[in-house]
């Protein structure tokens, strides 16, 4: 599941991901992606990952769309969470986004923020 988070604004926005993502998340998802975009141009996004379970198989197929077509949207991403997430996601990611990606842990959330809003 995707939350938007409340510090969102603007360009910088971010979502709590949650338990195991279905298509059904990503059809909430990917309007709210949209709006940013179409308001900022660019946006940053931080992804706080609490209890995360992985994708669904359509959803995986969903995550890899959303990747290839707004890629050039994106500047930077945070991705925010236990460490055991850390290399696994910034691998996953790597090949996909031509943003910088930064790894924090939990107690370090306040810097990811601040870092998406330089």
């Amino acid at each position: 599941m995707f939350t938007k988070l409340k510090e969102s604004s603007g360009g910088v926005i971010g979502f709590k991901v949650s338990g195991k993502l279905t298509d059904d998340d990503y059809k909430a998802f990917i309007p709210e992606l949209e709006k940013a975009i179409e308001i900022s141009g660019t946006i940053r996004l931080l992804w706080e990952m609490e209890d995360f379970h992985g994708w669904e198989l359509h959803a995986a197929w969903d995550d890899l769309r959303y990747w290839m077509k707004y890629n050039s949207a994106i500047e930077r991403i945070a991705m925010v969470g236990d460490k055991k997430w850390e290399e696994w996601m910034t691998k996953l990611t790597k090949p996909f986004a031509k943003a910088e990606v930064k790894y924090y842990n939990r107690s370090q959330l306040q810097e990811a923020w601040n870092w998406l809003r330089e």
